[in-house]
């Protein structure tokens, strides 16, 4: 049988009634730019992530640009964040004019290892900005310590993390701010773009509102210059019902990835790692092995839906070649982009579906 990497209508189909009437409700109204369900969106997921505030933008990429904006980066500032990761983390650094400063990763997590990230530090950094990626928070209690040593801002990229938790405390929360993600296979997704940024720091929250409109706190009046980034209305409406599903449908992911691990054991390629204190949402079940090209090609032979999530890691990318890095320089991050392959782990998938899966890798490396 066929297994796809995601099924969104699988999602979708049984609560189809309840996103209709919120659309419908939205254009019963007519408020479609920051309208009610965007300030209730807000109040719920600051809710969730136990902060004071939360600002919806156009995406996910905006968030980590309006928080970094937020917090001073600018032309001549260096940022530090991961060398594996999905591309927007890094571009908007270079967006703002700022270096982006590339990092290595801990294998097993794939996120930044705190022991190599200080060495990483100038009197021009500004900002770190860690990647929580695929799900599981990184190391942020070792990367705030060297934050507050060097007195510089710690930007959450949690665009894949929403609802994931680091020793009882909720990502988002960890940093000045952190940044959210709504792309429709997120595991909140909505209907297009759409973003969220949540912090506790009075000053940032109020920065970031104008930014989104702008620059100004009131129409035509402009205290700095802005951008157009709101989170629709429509969007945001889509949203609220799907975030009563939310800790469900992680659920579901969390159990489907016990299974993979178990039904995996005996099969010679490195399944996730979860570190201590970590509740991993499991946005991807990634798994490792050097033979990832001719497996994926196997997987899709079979039907199988997998991706590789990411081939190349930003110090290696045609974009940032004036950076001046070079092949071998994160050896872990290049082992990852070489290595790493996503399999299904949607929370509707069934276990027939993922049998069909593991029979298909173990049929691989029989």
């Amino acid at each position: 049988m066929a297994v796809p990497l995601i099924d969104i209508h699988r999602q979708h189909d049984p609560i189809q009634d309840k996103l209709d009437a919120a659309i419908k409700a939205v254009f019963a109204h007519g408020r479609f730019i920051l309208g009610p369900e965007v300030k209730e969106l807000e109040e719920r997921i600051a809710k969730l992530c136990r902060v004071k505030h939360a600002i919806g933008v156009a995406s996910g990429t905006d968030a980590l640009q309006l928080a970094l904006h937020a917090a001073g980066v600018g032309p001549g500032d260096e940022v530090i964040t991961s060398a594996f990761s999905f591309f927007a983390s890094a571009g908007v650094i270079s967006r703002l004019g700022a270096k982006p400063v590339f990092a290595e990763i801990d294998i097993d997590t794939f996120n930044l290892d705190p022991a190599k990230l200080e060495r990483r530090i100038t009197d021009k950094t500004k900002a770190i900005m860690p990647v929580h990626l695929f799900g599981q928070c990184a190391d942020m209690d070792a990367i705030f310590s060297i934050a507050l040593n060097h007195k510089v801002k710690i930007i959450e990229d949690a665009a894949q993390a929403i609802g994931s938790i680091y020793y009882g405390r909720p990502a988002g929360s960890l940093g000045d701010a952190g940044c959210f993600s709504f792309f429709p296979t997120k595991n909140l997704g909505c209907a297009g773009d759409g973003g969220m940024i949540v912090t506790n720091n009075d000053e940032l929250a109020e920065t970031m509102r104008m930014l989104r409109v702008h620059g100004g706190k009131s129409e035509y009046h402009h205290d700095i210059v802005g951008y157009n980034s709101r989170l629709d209305t429509l969007q945001a409406a889509i949203l609220n019902v799907k975030l009563d599903y939310l800790q469900a449908w992680t659920e579901a992911r969390r159990k489907n990835a016990a299974r993979y691990d178990k039904l995996l054991a005996d099969v010679p390629v490195v399944t996730p790692v979860v570190a201590e204190e970590r509740y991993h949402i499991f946005h991807q079940y990634t798994i490792m092995t050097d033979k990832r090209d001719e497996l994926q090609a196997h997987l899709h032979k079979k039907g199988v839906g997998c991706k590789v999530y990411y081939p190349i890691p930003f110090h290696m990318q045609k974009c940032f070649a004036d950076l001046g890095y070079t092949n071998g320089q994160f050896p872990l991050a290049e082992k990852a982009g070489n290595q790493v392959l996503s399999l299904p782990i949607f929370g509707e998938m069934t276990e027939a579906e993922q049998d069909e899966v593991v029979a298909a890798i173990k049929e691989f490396f029989s």
